[in-house]
């Protein structure tokens, strides 16, 4: 166990003030053809002594099993083009520009109570979202930027992004003379302490809302720029950006919870916190704090439609051993899901309360399951402000002094049970993704027939023509809810963007001799998708079906790998870059992500990375996308990417006694075979069944058949 208090570092906090009130609340056969391929904080405080602590690093692993309970229905969602949703975002913000926007910024560092010499604009919100609510799109508002992961830090004289490769031309388009852009992982950039710790004199005062950031990111900051005996500064009671951004800014998502059926979760919510609860008596504790979004609504069984592509509500969940709070703007619960939750056993709380609860857990006593690489550094600094205060009571108590503390509260910092409940799928939601998958797969089919059609025409589309086209083609099908992401649809140069967003006013035109990438995917009522292919409507060349032949060999080493179970995924991210290494090539993103159930995108633990710090074992029954790709700047962009979900494998042999497994697809959609260059296929990667003639045939002449 651990004190709850040492949790921050040795920091003394003074009292937790109140957060604001945005917190509360042609036709597709002469064209494709089935493949044969299955940044931290802390305040300004005196050191003082803390107990001895005991911090717990496992990792147990939280198993649910299907029930016969059964859940009410759920709500129909219209969906918005990704290009509408965007225009009130896009940073151009009204009546003032990006300078005038640092320099109001600028204005507000000498305030009485502010005083900071630079401030650190991450891009999450209070629940380390990825996907996130307009009013909380801080970065993307002071910067411009409006790629999904970035850190900008304005100064009194400098403001500095940092991006990963997926967003570093998209990044150069939208960030104006007055930004420097930092390329994250690039030979010689700093990051962004280094950063700090260089361009400000030492002792500067770093501002930071601490609702923003991770307990962990506190943390690890803290003691980077430590090195400069800077100070970091939690401002509870004010956001900058905020206070810049002012009217303009767009107000909280309101937007009603619905129950997810039960024939979808496959587990009811009884059964899930009765095995959650077991989790903490085995612990130790006695409750815990689930901030995650996506971790409330697959654990309540309930789904939202707060964030873009997310089908999940702002919300805090507080699991007792005999008590449950979740705290959500109660407008957003309709009768049917009061009533839902009342038969739970589930106490509705106001979401801006968060914060005295914790601070009344302590007050009881409890032993508090933490999550610190998730849990917001406001909430575990005003519980360990609250076992301070507590203990502190005891000490001044003479009739305590000598007693055991066993009463005390204290925190259990591990890793949330639930992430890798969640990520393990039990038959109903794999059932789901299946009949998903193959509805998503018949729109694609419609889509990919009007598309070729209409450029053999020679019709005029833009890149957001044809996003929005496609989002009819799936809006069509049933079950459509939202697409699971900003569809990327990427003509020529636009497609080495790698996370390219086509915007009305500035995208390009489809041309028929460039290579076309279009990576999209779409929530459904049973289902998550995710799929990228890349075509060509008229001759490619030689480089282009060369670098896309090698990305295909890397798909299919992957999407036929047999490895020994609890291996973890970055293993098998060289099988996914091997043909491109041979030749000297590369990219700069992750082979594989994982994906939730009808549930967000991008979902964890599990990944299949060149970041090889992620250890979690790929389990049957997780999904992960396989998704290898290549991307000329300037010039063309490829990815091929496909949903597949682990099995257990039937091997000859079972070397040390142990389980072998391996993928099964999920997605179902043809991919352009115009673009192989067949002399660099082996034997094992083209079907053996023809041959000569016969299998040339075969290549130019299968037709794909899609039923729903």
């Amino acid at each position: 166990m651990k004190s709850a208090a040492a949790i921050m570092s040795g920091l003394t906090l003074s009292k937790s003030p109140p957060r604001s009130a945005y917190l509360s609340s042609y036709s597709p056969h002469r064209c494709f053809s089935f493949f044969s391929l299955s940044l931290p904080i802390y305040r300004s405080l005196n050191s003082m002594k803390r107990p001895p602590i005991h911090v717990s690093h496992s990792n147990p692993m939280f198993i649910v099993r299907n029930s016969s309970s059964s859940s009410s229905g759920s709500s129909s969602i219209t969906a918005k083009p990704s290009s509408e949703m965007r225009k009130h975002y896009n940073g151009s913000g009204k009546g003032i520009d990006r300078d005038q926007k640092l320099t109001a910024l600028r204005e507000l560092f000498g305030k009485p109570g502010i005083n900071i010499d630079a401030y650190i604009i991450p891009s999450q919100d209070a629940h380390q979202s990825e996907f996130i609510a307009e009013c909380y799109m801080r970065r993307a508002y002071i910067s411009g930027f409006t790629g999904s992961a970035g850190t900008a830090i304005v100064t009194k004289h400098k403001a500095a992004l940092w991006t990963d490769g997926r967003y570093f031309l998209q990044a150069e388009k939208q960030l104006s003379s007055s930004w420097i852009l930092m390329r994250a992982g690039n030979w010689g950039v700093p990051n962004t302490t280094e950063w700090l710790n260089d361009v400000l004199a030492p002792g500067g005062r770093i501002g930071i809302d601490p609702f923003l950031f991770s307990s962990d990111a506190v943390n690890e900051l803290k003691e980077a720029v430590a090195k400069s005996n800077h100070e970091l500064v939690y401002l509870y009671d004010v956001n900058l950006v905020d206070e810049v951004w002012k009217e303009s800014r767009p107000m909280p998502p309101n937007k009603p919870i619905r129950v997810h059926d039960l024939k979808f979760a496959g587990v009811d919510v009884s059964t899930k916190l009765s095995n959650l609860r077991s989790e903490l008596t085995n612990a130790g504790s006695s409750a815990i704090v689930i901030s995650m979004l996506d971790e409330v609504a697959w654990l309540l069984n309930l789904r939202g439609n707060d964030a873009p592509h997310s089908p999940v509500m702002y919300a805090y969940l507080i699991v007792e051993i005999n008590a449950a709070k979740l705290f959500v703007d109660k407008s957003k619960v309709t009768p049917e899901v009061n009533d839902y939750l009342k038969k739970a056993g589930i106490e509705l709380k106001p979401y801006d309360s968060i914060l005295s609860e914790i601070e009344s857990l302590a007050a009881r006593g409890a032993h508090l399951w933490l999550d610190t690489s998730s849990v917001n550094a406001a909430i575990v600094s005003t519980y360990a402000t609250a076992c301070d205060k507590f203990l502190e009571g005891l000490g001044n108590n003479s009739k305590s002094k000598g007693k055991n503390l066993s009463g005390a509260p204290s925190a259990f910092c591990k890793s949330s049970p639930i992430s890798l409940a969640k990520a393990v799928k039990n038959d109903a939601e794999l059932e789901g993704m299946r009949n998903s998958h193959l509805r998503d797969a018949a729109a694609l089919a419609e889509f990919w027939s009007w598309l070729e059609e209409e450029m053999s025409k020679k019709t005029v589309l833009t890149e957001v023509e044809v996003s929005d086209k496609l989002l009819e083609f799936r809006s069509s099908q049933a079950g459509f809810v939202d697409t699971s992401f900003d569809t990327i649809s990427g003509s020529g140069a636009n497609g080495a963007i790698i996370h390219y967003r086509a915007e009305p006013e500035s995208c390009s035109i489809v041309d028929t001799q460039k290579l076309f990438l279009l990576d999209s995917g779409a929530q459904y009522l049973d289902g998550t998708t995710d799929i990228t292919r890349t075509v060509h409507f008229g001759q490619p060349s030689e480089r282009q079906k060369e670098c896309f032949t090698r990305v295909l060999q890397g798909h299919i080493a992957l999407d036929q790998a047999v490895f020994p179970e609890n291996t973890p995924g970055f293993v098998l991210d060289a099988f996914a870059r091997s043909s491109l290494w041979k030749v000297g090539l590369d990219y700069r993103h992750g082979t594989g992500h994982g994906v939730g159930a009808a549930l967000n995108v991008h979902e964890g633990p599990q990944s299949i990375s060149f970041r090889f710090g992620n250890m979690t074992p790929l389990l049957k029954g997780m999904i992960i996308s396989n998704e290898p790709g290549y991307y000329e700047d300037h010039a063309f962009g490829i990815r091929i990417e496909n949903l597949l979900f682990v099995k257990e494998v039937d091997t000859p042999n079972r070397f040390g006694g142990i389980t072998y497994i391996g993928f099964e697809k999920l997605t179902f959609v043809p991919i352009q075979t115009k673009l192989v260059d067949l002399t660099l296929l082996s034997a094992a990667e083209v079907s053996s069944l023809v041959e000569g003639s016969a299998r040339e045939w075969l290549w130019n002449n299968t037709r794909p058949v899609v039923k729903p």
